[in-house]
């Protein structure tokens, strides 16, 4: 890659940096985060003006300024464009981002998501459809998982295998361009309390504090299990440090899916 470094930022180099400030926790983006220097070698940039382009598209993100968070301030207008662009739309912005990284890579995109089984599939609209897909849960999980910095929203729990990024709304009644890939519309669960939120048991309510449903009383679980579950009512969940739940989204779960 050819040395950018003093050149003007181009569209195609601002979505790759809006996809990354996606994928990392706002308080890892430094020059010695190995996803930054990755995307910089790529770029032919140093790490430090990644993590400043990167820092100029946290200023425009909603979530930082309700913490009063406003990243750098010598934005430019191209940053503002993309995030405005892509912001409620993580579906594009995810296939946009792995098919500039393909192209820079001289690699398949299925490659690049771990998505080799897709190679079977004979070129053509259906596949295409399915690697967008695959793209948009792979950009949802990343997302959702490094804006809770890999912990559980309810419990704690940091062991990665055992997170799920649960959707709010569920991904079947979810809009295709606005809902389904929106980090907005996620929560990071562990593998339990995803179940029991998915089913209906927990909910979230709009000040984010955890509501757990009276059907767990009638559930078949040992006491101590029962008591973990009801422990947390009340309980205000860990909150993201970007991309916060929606509380239209959180609505829909209460009014939709919670058993109440």
């Amino acid at each position: 890659m050819e040395n950018n470094n003093g050149k003007k930022w181009s569209r195609e180099e601002t979505i790759l940096a809006y996809d990354l400030y996606s994928r990392i926790p706002f308080g890892k983006i430094g020059k010695t985060n190995p996803d930054i220097i990755k995307l910089a070698k790529l770029l032919g940039r140093t790490p430090d003006a990644v993590g400043f382009k990167l820092s100029n598209l946290a200023h425009f993100d909603p979530a930082l300024q309700e913490r009063n968070v406003i990243g750098m301030s010598h934005t430019s207008k191209l940053d503002r464009e993309i995030f405005a662009e892509f912001t409620n739309d993580g579906l594009e912005l995810a296939n946009e981002a792995q098919r500039i990284r393909a192209k820079l890579t001289n690699t398949e995109v299925t490659a690049l998501i771990g998505a080799e089984d897709l190679v079977s599939i004979p070129e053509g609209s259906y596949r295409e459809a399915i690697l967008k897909t695959r793209v948009g849960q792979y950009y949802f999980r990343m997302s959702v998982l490094s804006a809770y910095n890999n912990k559980c929203c309810v419990t704690g729990i940091s062991q990665k295998e055992l997170l799920i990024a649960s959707h709010i709304k569920p991904w079947a009644q979810s809009d295709d361009k606005t809902e389904k890939t929106n980090p907005r519309n996620g929560l990071c669960l562990n593998a339990l309390h995803d179940m029991a939120f998915d089913k209906g048991f927990i909910t979230i309510d709009k000040d984010y504090r955890i509501v757990v449903s009276k059907k767990i009383s009638e559930c078949k679980m040992d006491t101590d299990t029962r008591a973990w579950f009801l422990g947390y009512s009340g309980k205000s969940i860990h909150l993201p440090n970007k991309f916060l739940p929606e509380k239209d989204f959180l609505e829909y779960h209460n009014d939709v899916i919670f058993l109440g």
